[in-house]
């Protein structure tokens, strides 16, 4: 007879779990999906290598039509039956999803998440596995369907074209409570989905699914941009074909299903031009508003009143920042949001790029600058005696050394980063685009040789430039690599491969802030962009601190005057502690990217009381200024980084000595490392401010309990000179004396991991298991290492 305990996971499933499912009446080709992977894993960045951290998978996954209704987590007979639960129950919260289930082979446990009574987690066996109907039932309960109706609806299949691309988890919630929320009537919808993940595929699956069930016939999809319906037009939603037109013309074909529009397409500033009307006022029953956070979203705005219009149709708003002010509320007009997927989630999920920050202070920024007495601008004029700051610089003075220092940094970085990294610079207004465009060229003229259109000017009055925007959108496109712009690309702008966003306006606003972070957090891993670097040159990145921002950076660095930007990307090569997956909890492998170079804004003018003033013949330099670190919530530290560590370990070692036993006791320190990271003691960071010679334990022994630090090459003397290597034979002694040079060059991370046997100079010993048996076993090896680490902490 067949042992369960000797049989893995997935034989229990073969055996046991999968037969259970189909008996109940499952069918495994339609409803069943098994080892599903719903996220792709957290990319880690250390200098220019990157790794992907852990998928979180789960088991199986039961659907009824489009909704997905149960969860399984298996595990194998050496578990209980309920060993999984808790991890299917944090699935299931994720994933939306009401009935939960863990299974060792032997029976399940189910935990009813629409009961409020003791049946809310009961035990059943195999053959009691509930029917299709019977976890359909429960998930109408679940999501308070009543209806036949209703039913009908929400049981709409997705759009499929056989390429089998489906919708990602959040996508999936996205529309399934769209979709609901429209089956119960309700006409005012929001969703808040960060820059990069899929809002236009979920919008044409929400159109797609609520049109192929009859509940809505015809549609009216609006943006401001015709970028935004081009891009709209020619992927996702291309699929409607000859149901779909462009209203781009005065007079409206009545015949179509599907209508794209920009608002000022639909009106203008006199009633003729308000072609809207020649729809009747119940001609769509619902309507798409892209970015609505912008247009139509203030109450007294021009382009509301094509919504009013259209009032007796269901709206819905689809943004990743929905603008909350005195004047302009989307939640007020929508309600609240029905479903938000942050750009937090979207970077720990690995859908999204993550990014780090460099952030340049110039003198004449941070200190100000007064002009000395009779100092004329170019035209010959006196300069008005008062100090300016960087809210003047750019709109009401221009100082051409300022531009040429920013141009120069930007220039410098790529030199490091890539000089063929798509990089777009935000300026003050078009006049500074232009500017950073003629300085950007001078900086880069060897290139702008081979190819003019390297650096652009990307702004809404250049016809030239605007041209070019489909080109450097699109990965495929070598050119333009740097665009210099003001508020054309801040939105909308489907920058896949953009690597590098420059910051050089005075940005106060959020909804903007995350708009221009947006432009970057999209992944080819094709082309080699799994994330991004923020340049900053007006502090804008303070907005880090306001509570609204929901997605912290890596790394934030200040540029000093010394700071060399074109070594920025390879700093943290050098680190030596491991990097652990938040999911597994097992060390990821750092690999380098592989790089493939592939061959309508409405313009606002600013009126200005007096025209702009332009001086040369200043002093400007990068300061040195404070350094910014941030907690792992991603707020600023506005205490000491010595003080923020020793408030950290003291919350969790009162005494020396409770820590000197933490850390003795583990069996790897990089696991206590790891450790002390997610607590948020920033190790790069304090080693930087102690000592880059000392062990982390020595850092936070003298920062927290006041202990004089050792150097870890003090350290591995120490070790050497009391001789304990004389119980193993003369390879081994070796062996452990070429590792203890290696703790104190690199740290006590490296030699507990196993692939220092393979590199100079442990690898001329021999290979990895020719080592190991130089200790008798790995068992032996492993002790070995033990003692070592005692040695070494004695």
């Amino acid at each position: 007879m067949l042992d369960k305990k000797t049989l893995s996971e997935r034989d229990i499933c073969t055996k046991y779990i999968t037969p259970s499912l189909i008996d109940s009446g499952w069918d495994i080709d339609k409803q069943i999906l098994e080892e599903v992977s719903f996220t792709d894993g957290k990319i880690f960045v250390r200098g220019k290598l990157t790794a992907r951290g852990k998928r979180k998978r789960a088991d199986y996954i039961l659907y009824y039509n489009s909704n997905p209704v149960a969860i399984i987590e298996a595990k194998d007979n050496n578990h209980s039956v309920n060993a999984g639960i808790q991890q299917a129950l944090d699935y299931a919260q994720i994933l939306d999803i009401p009935c939960v289930f863990s299974s060792n082979g032997d029976g399940f446990i189910f935990h009813d998440r629409t009961a409020t009574d003791s049946s809310i987690e009961t035990e059943m066996s195999l053959e009691q596995f509930p029917s299709p109907g019977e976890l359909w039932n429960k998930f109408k309960v679940f999501k308070n369907i009543t209806s036949p109706e209703e039913e009908r609806i929400i049981s709409q299949e997705y759009f499929s074209d056989g390429s089998g691309r489906k919708p990602r988890y959040y996508q999936e919630i996205a529309i399934n409570r769209t979709i609901e929320a429209i089956a119960k009537g309700q006409n005012r919808i929001l969703l808040v989905m960060a820059t990069g993940t899929g809002k236009t595929y979920t919008a044409f699956q929400i159109v797609y699914r609520l049109w192929k069930a009859k509940v809505k016939k015809r549609i009216l999809y609006l943006a401001d941009r015709n970028v935004l319906i081009s891009q709209t037009k020619n992927n996702d939603f291309r699929y409607f074909g000859d149901k779909m037109t462009w209203v781009k013309h005065r007079q409206i074909d009545k015949s179509f299903e599907i209508y794209l529009a920009l608002y000022q397409g639909l009106s203008g500033n006199d009633e003729e031009a308000n072609i809207y009307k020649q729809f009747s006022s119940d001609f769509f029953d619902l309507v798409v508003i892209d970015e609505c956070h912008r247009g139509s979203a203030s109450e007294d705005s021009a382009w509301r009143e094509i919504l009013a219009y259209f009032k007796n149709a269901t709206h819905i708003g689809m943004t990743a920042t929905p603008k909350e002010t005195n004047e302009i509320s989307n939640i007020e007009y929508f309600g609240d949001p029905i479903y938000t997927y942050s750009l937090k989630q979207g970077i720990d999920d690995g859908f999204l790029a993550p990014y780090r920050v460099v952030r340049v202070g110039l003198n004449v920024d941070l200190e100000g600058w007064r002009p000395e007495k009779g100092k004329l601008d170019k035209v010959g004029n006196e300069i008005e005696d008062r100090i300016y700051n960087r809210k003047d610089f750019d709109r009401n003075i221009i100082i051409d050394e300022r531009t040429d220092t920013v141009a120069s940094k930007i220039t410098e970085f790529l030199l490091g980063a890539g000089r063929f990294s798509k990089t777009i610079v935000f300026c003050v207004d078009i006049d500074h685009a232009e500017r950073m465009r003629m300085a950007l060229s001078k900086l880069n003229a060897d290139l702008v040789k081979e190819n003019y259109k390297y650096v652009m000017q990307i702004t809404g009055d250049n016809t030239e430039g605007k041209n070019e925007l489909d080109n450097f959108i699109n990965p495929e496109e070598k050119y333009p690599v740097i665009a210099t712009t003001s508020k054309l690309m801040s939105t909308g702008v489907d920058a896949q491969t953009c690597k590098v966003i420059v910051l050089d306006s005075n940005i106060q606003s959020m909804t903007e802030f995350k708009q221009i972070i947006g432009r970057g957090t999209r992944i080819r891993e094709d082309f080699g962009k799994l994330y991004f670097t923020i340049l900053d040159f007006r502090n804008v990145t303070d907005l880090f601190a306001d509570p609204d921002f929901d997605g912290p950076p890596i790394r934030v660095k200040e540029a000093t005057e010394d700071t060399d930007l074109s070594t920025i990307e390879e700093e943290e090569e050098n680190f030596t502690d491991p990097i652990i997956d938040n999911v597994s909890g097992e060390e990821v492998i750092l690999k380098k990217p592989t790089v493939r170079y592939p061959e309508n804004e409405r313009t606002s003018f600013v009126h200005e009381r007096k025209p702009k003033v332009y001086v040369n013949g200043v002093d400007v330099s990068v300061l040195v200024s404070r350094e910014m670190y941030f907690d792992n919530n991603g707020k600023p530290i506005t205490v000491s980084l010595k003080d923020h560590t020793k408030e950290i370990i003291k919350n969790h070692f009162a005494t020396l000595n409770d820590f000197l036993n933490k850390w003795n006791d583990g069996e790897k320190k990089a696991a206590i490392i790891k450790e002390l990271q997610e607590q948020g003691i920033m190790v790069d960071a304090l080693t930087d401010a102690v000592d880059k010679e000392a062990d982390l334990f020595d850092i936070i022994c003298h920062v927290t309990y006041d202990q004089p630090p050792l150097t870890r090459k003090e350290r591995a003397n120490n070790v050497k000179k009391r001789n304990y290597f004389t119980k193993y034979g003369e390879q081994a002694r070796k062996v452990l004396n070429a590792l203890l040079d290696k703790y104190a060059d690199e740290g006590i991370a490296t030699i507990e991991n196993s692939e220092v046997l393979s590199i100079d100079p442990l690898s001329t010993f021999g290979t990895p298991p020719e080592i190991i048996r130089m200790f008798g076993s790995k068992e032996k090896y492993v002790e070995a290492i033990g003692e070592l680490e005692k040695e070494l902490y004695a």
